[in-house]
């Protein structure tokens, strides 16, 4: 026997690329043949790895460099696609929206433009939430949102965001503090008292009991 005598799928990749951006997480998406939108995507090239594929997708149907993806999930629908029987891994990433091209189309993750994605890019787009909020749980801010330093306010509003809740200020601070070092310098806000700056401390998780106050 051969690996020809076997029938094969054609492989994609797709990746949901979630930001924050007018204080809301959502999601990138591009045109799509189809005519509804899609997430970056492409199929594998001969020789090709996963990730280069997924890379490749981001610089040429989104506009998007440099951004580090991760693998999330093989779909294997052999229906999930009406060209034929095509397998897709689902990769996330999470950016800064000023790495994103300022004409992308961004929809809310919980809005209902993301159901009415092409395929099942819906389902990859949910997974990619859970994914980040898997991690964000374990650490502060782990994919830089808000830069090197940051306050503990501008954390909290970010978190919220994340897990679309509002959380309790002394409660939040109470778990996260521990997870950052003091930068000895204050925040150069407009108005107001200016705040300590942090950054985070490397290697050090959240506590377990951190996640009882963020999923509620």
């Amino acid at each position: 026997m051969h690996l020809t005598d076997y029938p094969r799928p054609s492989v994609a990749v797709d990746v949901a690329v979630l930001t924050v951006h007018d204080e809301t997480l959502k999601v990138l998406a591009v045109p799509h043949r189809l005519g509804r939108p899609a997430l970056p995507g492409t199929f594998l090239h001969q020789g090709e790895n996963l990730a280069d594929a997924a890379t490749r997708a981001l610089r040429d149907k989104a506009g998007v460099e440099g951004a580090a993806v991760h693998q999330l999930r093989m779909f294997d629908d052999p229906h999930r696609d009406d060209r034929g029987w095509v397998v897709s891994m689902a990769h996330g990433t999470t950016v800064p929206s000023d790495q994103i091209p300022q004409n992308a189309m961004l929809f809310a993750c919980d809005g209902p433009e993301v159901k009415d994605l092409a395929f099942d890019h819906y389902d990859m787009t949910t997974l990619a939430v859970t994914d980040l909020r898997e991690r964000y749980g374990r650490h502060p801010d782990p994919d830089h949102l808000l830069g090197e330093s940051f306050t503990v306010l501008e954390l909290r509003r970010l978190y919220e965001i994340v897990y679309d809740r509002a959380l309790p200020k002394d409660s939040f601070r109470r778990q996260i503090i521990d997870t950052l070092d003091p930068t000895g310098a204050l925040s150069a806000t407009g108005s107001g008292r200016p705040a300590e700056m942090f950054r985070r401390r490397d290697g050090v998780e959240l506590p377990r009991s951190a996640t009882a106050l963020l999923v509620g």
